[in-house]
């Protein structure tokens, strides 16, 4: 007996509320959603996804969003078009909106299964095994100046181009070098580990850069998406940090700190210097917010190398600041609000309590 189109679509409608229960159970089981999804479901799902992918030289998923809004333009033209021309406007356009729910249905649920449970797992601090407590001021303090030694020593160890900026090869050298960290941080936190499609560049990296965003992770195709015009001081802790969300970590804040980690743990001073740069950003940034007197006294600690690199990156976002940035900036705090991140666009300042940590226990 054939089932109606009707009813079949009722049925993939029917499906978003059983997920999204689903979520809500998850995010109140952290440790579940760790051992039965993060740990045991996602790593092949990811590992395949990217493995098929990595195939293509180019970036399937920036092909697949420029097709999908192609593809969405065209739909809604005809709806308008097949809606004004209907004899029963009302019944033409609720059966489009029912097609509509369909797609935003299968898509959503695709997304939760093949990647966003992963932000209802435990928190990093819990697999690292590190304390994240309250911190004093002069902790932070300590820890950046802390940082800025180590940054200049890494930064006197890189190459550098005919302005004194720090400098790579290429976008590609460094993709071929980046699962280095990975590897070797591994033999420690075996969770890090495996074997993932390379990350991509974006084709359009210059009008992607209007975003304001650095790199993006795809859930659907598995692919790291670079922005391959990101200032080369802060490329390869880019390129960690995506990675990172390729291997099931959501969490923005803990991204940065294993892109840290990683970029640490790597072979290369290019690379060690990124996540280095990257953690005393952070740092410095909320000492500011909590001491402006003891961070303007620190900057007078970074070498002449580090303040043309932290002034070449900002020159570099600068010139594409305006209302698409800010647009994208409002989306991507909603986004991550709904996937149960509170603080929004500002829980990437939690970093700093994993550094802190870290700190604590002399590593």
């Amino acid at each position: 007996m054939r089932v109606p189109r009707f009813k079949i679509k009722i049925l993939i409608i029917s499906i978003l509320p059983i997920m999204l229960l689903l979520k809500e159970l998850l995010h109140l089981n952290p440790i579940a959603t760790e051992s039965l999804y993060s740990r045991l479901l996602y790593p092949p799902i990811g590992k395949l996804l990217s493995t098929l992918t990595g195939v293509f030289p180019f970036s399937v998923a920036e092909l697949l969003v420029y097709l999908v809004v192609a593809a969405i333009l065209v739909v809604l033209i005809r709806m308008v078009y097949a809606t004004i021309k209907s004899n029963n406007r009302l019944n033409t356009a609720l059966n489009h909106l029912i097609n509509g729910l369909c797609v935003l249905s299968i898509g959503y649920c695709l997304f939760l299964l093949l990647w966003g449970f992963n932000y209802y797992r435990q928190p990093l601090a819990v697999s690292l095994g590190y304390n994240v407590e309250k911190s004093t001021i002069a902790d932070l303090k300590n820890l950046c100046s802390s940082l800025i030694e180590k940054t200049n020593l890494l930064r006197s160890k890189t190459l550098e181009d005919s302005t004194g900026v720090m400098y790579l090869e290429s976008f590609r050298d460094a993709a071929a070098r980046s699962n280095i960290g990975y590897n070797n941080l591994s033999q420690t936190y075996p969770f890090l580990g495996g074997t993932f499609g390379q990350p991509k560049r974006v084709a359009l990296s210059y009008q992607f850069s209007y975003t304001g965003i650095a790199g993006i992770y795809f859930p659907y195709t598995g692919e790291a998406n670079i922005n391959k015009l990101v200032p080369s001081p802060m490329l390869p802790s880019t390129i960690c940090h995506e990675m990172a969300h390729q291997r099931g970590f959501a969490r923005e804040d803990e991204a940065n700190f294993i892109a840290y980690l990683t970029c640490k743990a790597h072979d290369h001073a290019d690379f060690q210097y990124s996540g280095y740069l990257l953690a005393t950003i952070y740092s410095m940034n909320a000492l500011y917010k909590y001491d402006p007197d003891s961070y303007r006294e620190l900057t007078l600690k970074y070498s002449d190398d580090v303040k043309r690199d932290l002034r070449y990156n900002s020159d570099f976002w600068k010139q594409f600041e305006g209302p698409v940035e800010e647009l994208q900036e409002r989306v991507n705090d909603t986004y991550l609000k709904s996937n149960k991140q509170a603080d929004g666009i500002y829980s990437y300042g939690r970093m700093v309590d994993l550094l802190l940590a870290e700190y604590k226990k002399g590593f």
